[in-house]
């Protein structure tokens, strides 16, 4: 049909859209599905489950039925609101859920079947026969579930998130929104307004009634123009608050360039706003009743229809009826012919009341039932026992208003019921601390409530905060009573939908009930009622009275489901805020990051950090021969490599040793000043976690080291222990793993490097063993902290001095150390370096292993008791026999590959005759083959013995010999050289 008079659209400018191939044209102003009314389209998607034909309930965000594809190829975007949808030139738009075209979807065929469909019916129907479930249904509910459809083509569109604080954060920009922002900015309170629509003003933009005998619009600009203008207040318009959590922190989803068709700059903000007090001012929500084939395009809430006609100046036929319960559908009815619509009926199910207006009036009557394939064209009006057939395009239903509580409630709130209102309210007390509802959120449903209650609210807040807020003049509105004599549902054969987007009908919930899935929670489920994309905003208060028809009970008593975050869909976009491809997970760069970057370093990403791999050099044509060339050089000379990663603690306090004698299984309390020791951190099952070394500077004063993998988790763990296990211990934490910049110095010529850098201190021997530590300074007066350490099998230190020095202290030790060899040396090196010498690390730390399997039962002191000591003598970890052995290929040429399973030689390749796996591979020069690490059945006990390692993935099985896990002088005469 052509457009109705007025509406609050730009009729100067045309904008062009397309739906579903064809092209359309709108205005600014415009949402999706208004502009496609306006074009004569209602029908716009198709139900979840049966496919129906449905067109738009709502003309907000609680739209159920009307979802449709926006954009195309990467920006290609799912299951959005055509009812929120900001129209935009060239905005494309498909309609989804459907096999075939929207008007001829060959789904629809799941309506004939419907029988076979109902409640719990695939709790029931995939049960048997059960091999049918791989072979048919699981195929067939993949290839037919989910609502709409991703490209998988990487987004190109950029995301932010960001931190608010406000005074008071004021949710909804309507009547109650708007006088609530103008008390408190006006009292100078810092105000945030939130609104999710594109234009403030809320239900007053939908209403054809004036404040102070002028259009409502004009009071909401001029409060607008105030607020815009207040240094104190910020409106996020196109922003949805969706969700409550603690402490006053709010989740808020901002819509910056959704309405563009090409975004420039970022395209979402997601908003964490951290406030003292709130204003829920977000209105309410109209319910439906249902009927018999209520659900045809068409067929909308009453209020819906009276926004579309007063807001955006269309209406989906040219000959309306309205069906309702309460004086709000015959507002819709004055407004509609008002506007020059066609007033087939009003048809009220209260006896004896009177028409508002020149119209036909049913009243005491109900709509039994409708016609229409794809749209309605006529329905049946049941009063007094006879059925008449009325022709009309469209159908207003109004069944009373449900205040939007979700917000309340997000902290497991239970709302209210009131009598009066026929509806749930937000409890008084029990929801988030410091929100409070107002307007029609609190159950005022009038314009001059509205006004009075967002401003009381707010002055209530304002005072809790120490602001002498006063109430503003608000303008003459509107004050009508709502009277409402309920009806749930109009009883009858047939189907009559209660929740249209998930097809779930009042026989579903009768089905329920006999089932016995009466309570909420389990109604919820057995039905699907309220999930999705709905969230139940216009069906479950509807549901809920229908299973308090069936069991008896009070609308209360029946109860209500929990209300969860999000209030509406946020994009999983947004809630990365941009961090997508490399920005995915922060990087976090070594000290000597640039140092190895201009030395040509290929990186590696270790967890967050990104690790030099290896040091390429000129002629050296792949990456092996690099790293055989720096473990060479360790082993030959000195080699240099960047540790900044591995995990640092300070523990210091009286305490601190005991605190480290439960921490860790072996004993720390009895470790001598100046000295390291290797520690062994434990689960509370007993099997092995983490290991590290623990330096004890002061008698009061340790630094511990853990693996870079376990670095966040094991200082949480300290932390635990001290606040929570053992708060009377005099002891203190601090993580100093970016404070340090930490390089090993290892090999024969490893002392003398050393001794070109530190001030003064004898590293002898004699004066300086294996195992000490030692604060002092390098390079004339560089605060430093030396370790005698060894990973590698070297003589061996590791020197730390404050992070911003790490850089240059690498180029100092590779320059003065040219004439002894100095290398630097990746993680390739290392890794090389510590399985010759049988070092275990993360790969044999897998969470699998024990002390005993690891070749560390002693280090479990009996002598005391720490966390995972006790269980880590059980009987079945005390009988584990495998042991952490070397694998040496008998045949020097085949590779060894780690996760490859352990078999003696001519045994069965099965679970039960599997003797162990290998950890650590790796090509060792010093032996000149494949090498590995691994834990084999007996395996002290096998030195030797030829064994197959099985790798079924790549379809190999190498020979290997058993030998000593350590390849590299076992005796350890170098690194106590």
């Amino acid at each position: 049909m052509t457009r109705l008079s007025g509406g609050l659209i730009d009729r100067t400018k045309t904008l062009s859209f397309s739906f579903d191939g064809k092209g359309y044209t709108g205005h600014p102003g415009d949402t999706l599905a208004s502009a496609l009314f306006a074009n004569d389209v209602r029908l716009m998607g198709r139900s979840f489950k049966y496919h129906r034909p449905r067109g738009p309930v709502s003309a907000g965000s609680e739209e159920p039925n009307a979802l449709v594809e926006l954009r195309g190829g990467a920006r290609q975007e799912p299951n959005t609101r055509a009812t929120v949808a900001e129209l935009y030139d060239g905005l494309v738009a498909k309609s989804q859920n459907r096999k075939g075209s929207l008007s001829f979807d060959w789904l629809a065929v799941n309506d004939l079947l419907a029988p076979f469909f109902a409640a719990g019916f695939y709790y029931k129907t995939f049960m048997w026969p059960k091999a049918f479930w791989e072979k048919l249904y699981e195929p067939m509910i993949r290839k037919a579930a989910g609502l709409g459809s991703l490209t998988g083509l990487p987004d190109p569109d950029s995301y932010d998130k960001g931190f608010l604080h406000c005074d008071l954060l004021v949710i909804g920009g309507g009547a109650a929104g708007l006088a609530a922002a103008l008390t408190a900015g006006r009292a100078g309170a810092r105000v945030i307004l939130a609104d999710e629509d594109f234009r403030l003003g809320g239900r007053l933009l939908a209403e054809s009634h004036g404040l102070n005998d002028a259009p409502a619009t004009d009071w909401v600009a001029a409060a607008e123009t105030e607020l815009d203008t207040l240094p104190n207040v910020r409106i996020l318009r196109r922003t949805t608050v969706w969700g409550a959590f603690d402490h006053g922190i709010y989740g808020a989803l901002e819509r910056v360039s959704d309405h563009l068709a090409v975004p420039k700059g970022v395209r979402q903000t997601l908003w964490r706003i951290t406030a003292k007090r709130i204003v829920l001012a977000a209105g309410a929500t109209e319910r439906h009743i249902p009927f018999r084939n209520n659900d045809r395009p068409g067929i909308m809430l009453a209020g819906a229809l009276r926004a579309y006609a007063n807001r955006w100046a269309v209406c989906p036929a040219d000959r309306v009826a309205v069906f309702t319960n309460n004086d709000d559908g015959h507002r819709t009815a004055l407004d509609l012919m008002a506007k020059g619509v066609g007033i087939a009926a009003v048809i009220d199910s209260r006896p004896g009341v009177r028409a508002q207006g020149d119209y036909p009036l049913f009243a005491g009557a109900v709509v039994s039932d409708s016609r229409g394939r794809l749209g309605l064209n006529r329905i049946a009006v049941a009063q007094d026992g006879r059925e008449t057939w009325i022709e009309c395009g469209a159908l207003g239903v109004s069944g009373g208003w449900n205040p939007n509580v979700h917000l309340a409630s997000h902290h497991r709130g239970r709302p209210v019921w009131s009598e009066v209102l026929h509806a749930f309210v937000p409890a008084p007390a029990g929801g988030p601390p410091g929100l409070t509802a107002a307007g029609a959120a609190a159950g005022e449903g009038s314009t001059a409530g509205a006004l009075a209650s967002g401003a009381r609210v707010a002055a209530a807040a304002l005072s809790d905060l120490g602001f002498a807020a006063t109430l503003p003049d608000l303008p003459r509105a509107e004050d009508a009573a709502q009277i409402l004599s309920p009806l749930w549902h109009v009883p009858g054969a047939g189907r009559a939908w209660v929740d249209f987007q998930n097809d779930v009908t009042v026989k579903d919930i009768g089905l329920a009930y006999q089932e016995n899935m009466r309570p909420v929670e389990h109604l919820k489920r057995w039905t699907t009622l309220g999930m999705a994309t709905d969230q139940g905003k216009t069906a479950n208060v509807t549901a809920l009275a229908v299973m308090a028809e069936l069991t008896g009970k009070a609308i209360p008593e029946t109860g209500t489901t929990i209300f969860r975050p999000p209030y509406t869909a946020v994009p999983i976009a947004a809630l990365g805020g941009g961090d997508l491809g490399e920005h995915f997970r922060p990087r976090r760069l070594t000290p000597t990051h640039e140092w190895a970057a201009s030395q040509g370093a290929a990186f590696v990403e270790v967890g967050q950090w990104m690790r030099a791999q290896y040091f390429p050099r000129p002629g050296e044509t792949e990456w092996r021969q690099t790293v055989d060339r720096e473990v060479l050089a360790t082993r030959g000379g000195v080699g240099i490599c960047d540790v900044t990663t591995l995990g640092k603690v300070d523990v210091q306090g009286a305490d601190a040793g005991t605190f480290l004698d439960r921490i860790y299984c072996n004993a720390m309390a009895s470790l001598k000043v100046g000295m390291v020791r290797y520690g062994l951190m434990l689960r509370e099952d007993g099997f092995a976690w983490d290991d590290g070394t623990c330096a004890r500077l002061a008698g009061d004063h340790y630094v511990v080291t853990t693996t870079t993998a376990h670095a966040g988790t094991i200082y949480r763990h300290m932390e635990f222990c001290r606040q929570c296990l053992w708060p009377d211990l005099d002891v203190q934490l601090i993580s100093t793993t970016d404070a340090w910049a930490q390089l090993s110095v290892a090999g024969p010529q490893a002392r003398a490097l050393l001794e070109r850098v530190v001030d003064g201190v004898d590293l002898s021997n004699a004066a300086f063993p294996f195992m000490a530590c030692a604060d002092l300074t390098i390079c004339g007066g560089l605060r430093a902290r030396l370790f005698r350490i060894s990973f590698s099998g070297e003589l061996a230190y590791e020197i730390a001095v404050p992070a911003r020095y790490g850089n240059a202290l690498m180029a100092r030790l590779i320059d003065l150390g040219a004439d002894l060899g100095a290398t630097p040396y990746g993680t390739e090196a290392l890794g090389v370096l510590r399985i010759e010498k049988g070092h275990a690390a993360g790969n044999e730390l897998n969470g699998q292993t024990t002390a005993r399997m690891l070749g560390m039962g002693r280090m479990v002191s009996v002598k005391k008791d720490s966390i995972g000591a006790v269980l880590s003598r059980r009987e079945g970890l005390e009988a584990e026999t495998r042991v952490l052995v070397g694998l040496q290929p008998v045949d020097a040429g085949d590779p060894v590959v780690a996760g490859s399973h352990l078999f003696a030689a001519g045994a069965a390749r099965n679970t039960w005759t599997d003797q162990g796996w290998i950890t650590s591979a790796c090509h060792s020069p010093h032996v000149g083959s494949a090498i590995g690490l691994g834990f084999l059945e007996n395996g002290a006990n096998r030195m030797g013995e030829v064994i197959t390692a099985a790798n079924p993935l790549q379809g190999q099985e190498i020979a290997l010999r058993v030998v000593s896990p350590h390849f590299v002088d076992p005796e350890g005469g170098r690194l106590r050289a």
